[in-house]
């Protein structure tokens, strides 16, 4: 359906230069940067319904597990990893606070996540944990930390 939408969201604003052409207009300043500003939404477009035809073409709806992928438990999903940092960050009146956390795992790049709340307490840096946590609304939720 992503990749319909596009092909004829793409299809528009090329029919747009046509009409610019047909009358006349491609020699004025208007008509030039109205054909590019139309030319460029075309190609955007075009170039979005080129990567839904790549994604379909490859079947990539299947994930590899990486470091960083969290696994599932009964309890929510989990991550292991080493306490890089932490970052909290107070938000505005009525959204919820955040903390940064980033977690690394031996030579492999770190990853970050996004907790509602502060974690400084915590998940101490430098320490090894385990992190249960659930996405609750678009949140991440911590449930529990084990220090292996």
């Amino acid at each position: 359906m992503m990749l319909v939408m596009s092909l004829l969201l793409a299809f528009i604003p090329l029919l747009g230069i046509v009409w610019i052409v047909v009358y006349g207009s491609i020699t004025t300043v208007d008509g030039l940067f109205m054909s590019l500003i139309l030319l460029a939404m075309s190609s955007i477009l075009g170039m979005n319904a080129v990567f839904e035809l790549r994604k379909k073409m490859t079947g990539s709806s299947t994930r590899t597990k990486v470091f960083g992928s969290p696994s599932a438990t009964s309890s929510g999903l989990m991550q292991r990893g080493r306490v890089e940092s932490v970052v909290f960050y107070e938000s505005n009146v009525g959204e919820p606070n955040k903390s940064i956390v980033t977690l690394a795992n031996g030579s492999i790049s770190p990853h970050l996540m996004v907790f509602e709340g502060d974690m400084r307490n915590a998940l101490p840096v430098g320490q090894k944990v385990e992190v249960t946590f659930r996405r609750q609304d678009g949140h991440n939720v911590l449930v529990n930390v084990d220090y292996p």
